[in-house]
């Protein structure tokens, strides 16, 4: 009896010190400190991008600190890191010959590359001076158009000679619509849904001035027609398609390394049905913007082509690869050599040798995927690595071993991704990595020592199964090393002799370093550490990471936990999930991240943000655990984020659970006004950005793969597809808390009809809730995120934290980062006059 009542005491006293608990402040000023073009003046380099050079291993970089930016030089075999150059030297004499001041902290040099002989770089800098831009296409009359003149040299880096290239004539950029043979001869694109193709002369006029009238170009096919055509057609609406039908386009054309043929893919998608997004904010009238979508279970599917153009006899054919009903064909792209990145351009070639080329099929149902090979000369089709599964097969790009007479194949057929050695004509001669990790990705091959290297993630014992790792390991499975051991996130870049590799890597607490390793994994030089050090000084602090179980007490979830840095371990303080479903991926940071809004900068209000993963999310654990939400995609991980935030509030005190909130986006937006109407007792808040409520009218892709549908096939061989998924608003009579939905009003990924059926339910069903409409947005809100965020900020301050404190009509944190113009030709921008201070809120 006695300890009865002394539970009932503490319970008592619990329940009345979260009821009596103070409201806590929101705090704005705090939040507007850390707007993404703040975290840009904060931030600056986190990783090292290296330029490896063709002729040695060396490879350069540049990185950005708050001294400014400098560049290096590194030579692996002397394990030696050099500056390129002295930031101070090479700006004295810039500016003797730009005649513009230039220090070593604000050296603009943009488009450097090595030259000659490797001792040499070129770059460009922009002055003040302006000059007129020659036009050859304006019309006679037309005032001349001035730019800012760019003045181009040369750099010796052993002498510190600079040299002027006073009459150098920069390449031209690729255009977009330009594919371009390896040998550089021969350029292919589409214009009225066609192939034509021109020679290299001509395509440096077209270089010069696309428009000139003396270009020849050639007709390589004549049937191509609007929705069934050879070349890209983008999503453009009604007026600017007809105004860019004549225009070239892209075309993705993968070349022979010999040049003589290429393969394209094209889709017929005739029979797809439309869709639509009236732009309203279109000049001078609202334009309807109408595309091809297809929506899970439609029996209009579009249907994959594919031909190879011989360019000796310019003349074509097409494949025949049809397996499955409504097949996806996907063509592999060579990989390419990371030692040419900055050449002019680089071919996109197909994977294979001049006589083969590699590709795989792909039923609709994504049970079934056949890796195939076809031979260019005849034109044969050969099938060679067939995977079938109760659930949707994800693939990889084939590794080629020797030009193909050896393969490496990517598969979970065993429940983890793995990788397996292959003979030239699909026999399995052995099973390379196994065991309970993933095998993310193949970063390269040693044809001659028969290893491959790649990165993996759950190989290490102790450590969050989602850190990735560099390993190498020899073709016959011997052999396996890990190659840069530390418990974090690491990216790596390998060059193309397989000598050595940069690893970038960090945690969601720690400061990214970069390292330089041999490839058999000797450390060879520390290379740089970022600088934090403005960010720390504002009170940054590193988030908290965290494991609970998931709702079934046995699976291990992983999290990060975001607080105020001005935080009060005594005081309670409301909890935001941010989330998003997956299941390609979950939204838990693993590095460092400037990417702070939904996370950091929204706890800065005075709120606890909690990320964590999902049975059914993340491919980077188990088969079981990535298709846990299989056939189930609308609240396959709901349990888990509430089981979550309930573990970490018996945790730690300062959480209240009885004030929890969510917010996504996307995949985001329809999880988080699921949890709503799920958990209606638990979830009080929701701010649910352009979310796929409905999935029947989401994409085939995403909702097919991720949910399934079911292939039927009648006695008389009719083949069928069932579809059918759960949607938000058939639970929208559950919803009791406080629920604010947004979309872009032209968005073409989710539609808006996603969310607007939510509110239409809503409405019916007599509930208050919020809607915003972003007028001219697509999927990503573009230059009104920031608009949003504050929005989404007063939601859940009000709503969740409970916070009324009446807010202006203007948004302040965002009008006081307006410069303000003066009168013309006045003093410029006016800061304020003395004593005046701004209003905070």
């Amino acid at each position: 009896m006695r300890s009865f009542l002394l539970i009932l005491l503490v319970a008592l006293s619990t329940a009345a010190f979260a009821q009596n608990a103070p409201v806590i402040k929101s705090n704005y000023q705090l939040a507007s400190r850390f707007s993404p073009k703040k975290i840009g003046k904060l931030v600056f380099s986190t990783s090292v991008d290296p330029h490896w050079l063709k002729k040695t291993d060396r490879f350069w970089y540049e990185y950005e600190t708050t001294d400014g930016k400098k560049w290096y030089i590194v030579d692996p075999a002397k394990g030696e890191k050099k500056l390129l150059f002295d930031n101070a030297d090479l700006a004295a004499k810039i500016t003797r010959i730009v005649k513009d001041p230039f220090d070593a902290q604000h050296l603009g040099l943009d488009s450097m590359r090595f030259i000659k002989d490797e001792n040499w770089i070129q770059f460009e800098v922009k002055s003040t001076e302006e000059i007129e831009k020659k036009d050859s296409t304006a019309k006679k009359g037309t005032p001349p158009v001035k730019e800012k003149k760019t003045f181009y040299f040369e750099y010796n880096l052993n002498t510190g000679e600079l040299v002027e290239l006073s009459d150098f004539k920069k390449p031209k950029r690729k255009p977009n619509w330009a594919s371009v043979s390896p040998d550089g001869n021969l350029v292919i694109f589409a214009r009225n849904q066609n192939l034509f193709w021109m020679d290299k002369a001509n395509y440096e006029k077209a270089l010069k001035n696309e428009d000139d009238s003396t270009i020849v170009e050639k007709a390589l096919t004549t049937d191509g027609v609007e929705n069934f055509a050879y070349g890209s057609e983008g999503n453009e609406n009604n007026v600017d398609k007809e105004k860019n039908r004549k225009k070239r386009k892209s075309v993705f054309a993968f070349w022979s390394p010999d040049s003589k043929h290429f393969v394209i893919e094209r889709t017929d998608n005739r029979k797809v049905k439309d869709l639509w997004v009236l732009n309203a904010l279109s000049d001078p009238r609202p334009t309807l913007e109408t595309y091809k979508y297809w929506m899970p279970g439609e029996k209009e599917a579009p249907v994959d082509h594919v031909y190879l153009f011989d360019m000796t006899n310019m003349t074509n054919k097409e494949m025949v690869l049809s397996a499955f009903k409504d097949q996806t064909i996907s063509l592999w792209a060579d990989p390419g050599k990371i030692n040419t990145r900055d050449d002019d351009f680089r071919a996109l070639k197909w994977l294979g040798t001049n006589d083969k080329f590699y590709f795989t099929r792909t039923g609709r149902d994504l049970k079934r995927v056949d890796v195939c090979v076809v031979d260019v000369n005849t034109g044969a089709v050969k099938p060679l690595i067939q995977e079938r599964f109760n659930t949707y097969i994800e693939t990889r790009r084939l590794g080629l071993v020797n030009d193909g007479k050896e393969l490496i194949q990517w598969s979970e057929r065993d429940g983890y991704a793995h990788l397996y050695l292959y003979d030239e004509n699909g026999k399995l001669k052995n099973q390379i990595t196994s065991g309970t990790y993933h095998v993310e990705n193949i970063m390269g091959i040693d044809d001659a020592k028969r290893i491959v290297y790649f990165s993996a993630n759950g190989k290490e014992n102790g450590e969050d199964p989602y850190y990735l790792h560099a390993y190498k390991v020899n073709f016959d499975g011997t052999g396996l090393k890990l190659l840069n051991p530390g418990e974090f996130e690491h990216a790596m870049s390998i060059n193309d002799s397989k000598t050595y590799f940069v690893d970038n890597y960090s945690r969601v607490n720690t400061v990214p370093k970069s390292t330089l390793y041999a490839a058999d994994g000797r450390k060879i030089l520390d290379l740089e550490t970022a600088d934090l050090s403005s960010l720390m000084s504002t009170g940054y602090k590193f988030p908290t990471t965290f494991k609970v179980k998931a709702d079934d007490g046995i699976t291990d979830i992983y999290g990060v936990m975001y607080k105020p840095f001005d935080f009060d371990s005594t005081k309670k303080y409301p909890v935001i999930e941010y989330v998003y479903p997956g299941p390609q991926t979950e939204a838990v940071n693993k590095s460092f991240s400037r990417g702070m809004d939904r996370t950091e900068r929204l706890a800065q209000l005075g709120f606890v943000v909690i990320t964590m993963g999902n049975r059914g999310g993340h491919p980077a654990r188990s088969k079981w655990y990535h298709n846990f939400g299989y056939g189930n995609l609308r609240d396959y991980g709901l349990a888990d984020k509430k089981a979550a935030a309930e573990q970490l509030a018996d945790r730690y005190p300062y959480i209240d659970v009885e004030r929890v909130g969510i917010h996504g986006h996307s995949g985001g937006g329809f999880m988080s006004t699921a949890a709503m109407l799920v958990y209606p007792d638990f979830f009080k808040v929701a701010v649910s950005s352009s979310g796929n409520h409905d999935n029947s009218i989401y994409n085939r892709w995403w909702s097919e793969q991720h949910h399934g549908v079911k292939e039927t096939i009648t006695d008389k061989g009719d083949t069928s597809f069932l579809y059918n998924i759960e949607k938000n608003q058939d639970l929208v009579k559950n919803l009791k808390g406080h629920l604010m939905l947004s979309t872009g009003d032209i968005d073409n990924n989710v539609h808006p009809g996603n969310t607007t059926r939510v509110a239409n339910a809503l409405i019916k069903a007599n509930k208050r809730f919020d809607l915003v409409i972003l007028p001219g947005q697509r999927h990503g809100y573009g230059d009104m995120t920031e608009y949003f965020f504050w929005r989404m900020a007063d939601y859940f301050t009000e709503h969740l934290m409970g916070d009324r404190t009446p807010r202006p009509v203007d948004i302040n944190e965002m009008n006081r980062e307006i410069e303000q113009s003066g009168p013309k030709g006045g003093g410029g921008a006016r800061r304020g006059a003395p004593g005046e201070e701004e209003e905070e809120n």
